[in-house]
């Protein structure tokens, strides 16, 4: 993964959290910022990347209904502009109403839940 001029990552370039141990790291260690639509959990990492999970159970509905509200956050996330300061877990929760919201109604979401974290580069 390639830095900017200002050491911020791309939010296009983030890794993948695929292990069962780092979601639940990011569960009981990370940052929780809620939205009706959305739970974002922050960690900071030493694995030196920016990483992103997306997680929707089985409460959402069924395997078509949990697809499609992963595709929406990972739609949202990768049209945020920003850069990523520093090493970061990042984790989405989809809940029940995001099947039922676009990626356009995320977007704002997304980008609240990280300038609280602190996670943008911009610093705002």
């Amino acid at each position: 993964m390639a830095a900017d001029g200002n050491g911020a990552y791309s939010l296009r370039r983030a890794g993948t959290i695929t292990d069962n141990c780092d979601f639940r790291r990011a569960y009981a260690r990370g940052k929780v910022y809620t939205n009706p639509a959305l739970v974002t959990y922050v960690r900071k990492n030493r694995a030196g990347i920016c990483r992103v999970g997306i997680t929707a159970s089985k409460k959402i509905g069924n395997a078509v209904q949990r697809n499609r509200a992963r595709r929406v956050i990972r739609a949202a996330f990768l049209a945020l502009p920003e850069n990523v300061r520093g090493h970061y877990d990042i984790v989405f929760v989809a809940r029940t109403r995001t099947v039922r919201t676009k990626s356009t109604e995320l977007i704002p979401v997304i980008r609240k839940h990280l300038r609280s974290a602190g996670v943008f580069a911009d610093g705002t």
